[in-house]
């Protein structure tokens, strides 16, 4: 078996080994607990071939971070589009990070969280990266909960968005059964009662 996942690493570019080896260590191990010599290790690459891509650690983890954005962004945004009604677009939020972690690496729970807790530095460059998944989460959730809502949408988006957090946390905390789902299931009824009473 591990044969086979050593030829799948091989066959696939070594940005993109790079990409997957840090994303998978990261997540999983923390970012300064993960060296460069694990990263090539995984990645199966020379350490050449990191630096000319990526100048460096700092360099590979923006990269990967930001690659995680992309494809949670495209994710979620098809989960909305899959959607029946205003409730359950908004709602769709906890459903794209279900298919996001059944399809990439799952991690201990928000890569983003993490990596600013990891490092506080606000001038490091993968604040960047973070401030634009904030920006995501909060400008979408707005618009959905607006189609939801007219009485504070606001405040329906921040109260979608704290179960949201509250759900990933219990992703990292690891004692809970189904976190996304029970977080799905409380966001919907505070949905509901909005609703009902408008």
């Amino acid at each position: 078996m591990e044969q086979d996942t050593d030829a799948a690493a091989v066959s696939t570019s070594p940005r993109n080994r790079l990409l997957d080896a840090a994303d998978e260590l990261f997540s999983r191990d923390g970012i300064a607990r993960t060296s460069v010599d694990q990263v090539l290790h995984r990645a199966h690459v020379a350490p050449g071939t990191l630096y000319a891509h990526f100048s460096g650690k700092d360099g590979l983890l923006v990269a990967a971070l930001r690659r995680r954005l992309d494809r949670w962004d495209r994710l979620w945004q098809d989960a909305i589009d899959a959607a029946a009604s205003p409730a359950d677009k908004l709602l769709a939020l906890f459903d794209a990070v279900s298919t996001y972690r059944g399809r990439y690496t799952p991690g201990r729970g928000c890569a983003f969280l993490a990596t600013s807790t990891e490092l506080p530095d606000p001038g490091h460059p993968a604040h960047a990266v973070i401030t634009a998944e904030s920006t995501l989460l909060l400008t979408r959730l707005n618009q959905l909960a607006g189609a939801v809502t007219t009485d504070d949408p606001a405040s329906l988006a921040g109260d979608v968005l704290l179960v949201y957090d509250g759900a990933m946390a219990g992703l990292q905390r690891g004692r809970t059964p189904d976190p996304l789902g029970q977080g799905r299931a409380l966001a919907s009824r505070l949905i509901r009662t909005r609703i009902e009473t408008q």
